[in-house]
């Protein structure tokens, strides 16, 4: 079947798994028709989504208020050619993304700023810290008046997950295993083009 049904993945659990894997968000919001796109790390923390952003980017003073927003999650993706298939297929592109829409309201407790930053470090350098973001750590005072802290309260979760399952099992494992040598092998040749 062409195009390959695309699966609609709503299980909450796979789609947090994606956000806590892949936790670097595009953060839509819109003002005057217009939208704002910045692109974030989000930590999901009690059922919501904690973010951190530059006092100066715009989209900052668009982040409060329970104004709305949307955000998309990107996992690994890849091409795949019909020659890693054991039956006849056309191309396709698969991946998985998340998309949510929240309302997002600002944090401007200075307190739970710092925590905030400290956890998310903790986080992000995990599961083998080589850096450990202390709370007497002169930079982050130093810092906080330029960083604004935003909560998500999540309304609408939507999995896209397009992973080869419309087909035979053979073929799905060969798109699994295409989607992991295309994320692991292809990056080297790639950043040596443009860095």
């Amino acid at each position: 079947m062409y195009p390959p049904k695309q699966h609609q993945d709503n299980d909450i659990n796979h789609l947090i798994e994606v956000i806590k894997a892949y936790p670097l968000a595009t953060v839509i919001s819109v003002e005057n028709n217009l939208p704002l796109i910045t692109h974030l790390p989000l930590i999901y923390e009690d059922e919501k989504l904690i973010g951190h952003i530059d006092i100066n980017n715009p989209q900052a003073k668009l982040l409060k208020d329970n104004r709305d927003v949307t955000l998309i999650f990107s996992g690994p993706e890849c091409y795949i050619s019909p020659s890693i298939f054991e039956t006849a297929h056309l191309p396709t592109w698969n991946y998985i993304k998340v998309h949510l829409t929240g309302k997002v309201k600002a944090n401007t407790d200075n307190a739970a700023l710092k925590k905030s930053l400290i956890t998310m470090t903790e986080f992000l350098e995990a599961p083998d810290p080589k850096y450990i973001l202390n709370a007497d750590n002169p930079r982050l005072d130093k810092n906080l008046d330029y960083i604004v802290m935003f909560e998500i309260t999540i309304t609408h979760w939507e999995g896209k997950f397009k992973l080869s399952q419309d087909k035979k099992n053979i073929d799905i494992k060969a798109a699994r295993e295409e989607l992991i040598k295309a994320n692991t092998t292809n990056i080297e040749e790639f950043l040596n083009t443009i860095f």
